[in-house]
């Protein structure tokens, strides 16, 4: 199977990560694919698809999908003047959550603008994907754009209130045209619990390309950082967002008893906590104001000794981190949020886990990476976290997507 693709990626505007690595992998593994990006492309992202021979498409084709797309400006302008107008919590929680209905509607809308494109600029495509889709609304999306089509669910954040839940219902005959592809087990489950109707697999959605650090890298990355040869680096890299648990990184800081170097970047962070860990007596801060380029991003990884990944118990999405990690080649100090990612690491001599708000937990482990650094994940890890290959990730999408053109869901 080697024909093109249609991949629609609402984020391929963004700076270097996760969702745009995958993008460009894809379109890599399979020459001449179409690539939708509603909002634009990044420039590193547009030099990386053009060399991989992709056709980049980033606005409708013809009036039905000029008017769906135009629909959903409308409505995401409504969902942004809502979000302002009920951000107090002495609003109703129907109200508050007003804005937040809109915005499924409105990536419905655009998801569906996507797939009039698509149906009219590459009918015959191997596999039609979705690589970011919205969590709701599934059938609506197939049944207004007119097309068959694979969804990367990421994650379940907002759930379908009575309303939007309704329109889901008169679109549910649309969720036959569609599979849901979930990249960890428990994104499956929640939205299975949700839509027990709607076809789906579970998949992780990053893709190994192969590029482990290399020994010239990682003394560059200590060389950019001025990180003297012998002393622990970690990195703490992406966005603060409510997922991830900053707290407990804060509180391990200020109990640490040796000499740490931390290399930070992301958007958004708080500038408050930067500063407060600048003044540490034992944190060493190297601070790489967010987005930053792949390049830069390597770099980071490059400095670091291990990656230190934080989140919340109960959070199930897949973390770019881990695989970023495991794909370069570099350990990890992970937090024990998901069960089924903690069990994956159970006695890996390159992964430490530590309890979840338990700030102890996270200073033992990082004064063992300080008195002795893990060794590195070796080429194999990708794959026991369940990463594929560019190619073999195309062979399973349009394999999965023959399926689905045949109306068997059993994938």
């Amino acid at each position: 199977m080697t024909g093109p693709l249609v991949l629609i990626e609402p984020y391929a505007d963004r700076l270097g990560g996760h969702h745009q690595r995958t993008l460009v992998g894809l379109a890599q593994a399979r020459p001449g694919s179409l690539v939708i990006a509603p909002r634009g492309v990044a420039l590193d992202t547009v030099a990386a698809l053009l060399e991989a021979d992709a056709q980049l498409v980033t606005s409708p084709a013809r009036h039905p999908a000029a008017a769906l797309l135009a629909a959903s400006q409308l409505a995401a302008g409504l969902s942004c003047a809502g979000l302002r107008a009920f951000r107090s919590r002495r609003w109703p929680g129907f109200l508050r959550r007003f804005p937040h209905q809109v915005t499924l509607i409105a990536r419905c809308l655009a998801e569906a603008s996507a797939l009039r494109t698509a149906r009219r600029l590459e009918p015959d495509a191997e596999a039609v994907v979705i690589l970011s889709a919205s969590e709701g609304l599934h059938g609506a999306a197939a049944l207004l754009g007119g097309l068959p089509h694979l969804r990367f669910v990421h994650e379940q954040v907002t759930t379908e209130d009575a309303a939007v839940r309704f329109l889901g219902r008169l679109a549910r005959r649309g969720e036959r045209q569609t599979v849901a592809v979930c990249p960890t087990q428990a994104v499956g489950d929640q939205l299975m619990a949700a839509f027990p109707g709607l076809p789906m697999v579970v998949r992780a959605f990053a893709v190994d390309d192969g590029r482990r650090l290399t020994d010239a890298e990682r003394v560059g990355g200590r060389t950019a950082f001025d990180i003297p040869t012998g002393e622990a680096a970690v990195s703490l890299i992406g966005g603060w967002w409510p997922y991830k648990d900053i707290d407990i990184v804060d509180a391990a800081l200020t109990r640490l008893k040796r000499p740490l170097h931390l290399v930070v970047t992301g958007t958004p962070l708080d500038e408050a906590v930067l500063v407060r860990w600048r003044g540490l007596s034992n944190v060493r801060l190297h601070y790489v104001p967010g987005p930053v380029s792949e390049a830069v991003l390597r770099l980071v990884y490059a400095a670091a000794d291990a990656a230190l990944v934080a989140r919340h118990p109960g959070t199930g999405k897949e973390s770019g981190l881990v695989m970023d990690a495991a794909r370069l080649g570099v350990p990890l100090v992970v937090s024990d949020h998901d069960p089924d990612l903690t069990a994956r690491l159970s006695g890996r001599p390159w992964a430490l886990t530590f309890t979840n708000s338990t700030p102890d937990a996270l200073v033992e482990a990082l004064h063992e990476v300080i008195r002795r650094p893990p060794e590195r994940p070796g080429p194999e890890v990708p794959r026991l976290l369940g990463m594929w290959s560019a190619a073999g990730q195309a062979d399973f999408l349009a394999l999965t997507f023959a399926s689905l053109r045949t109306k068997d869901h059993r994938c």
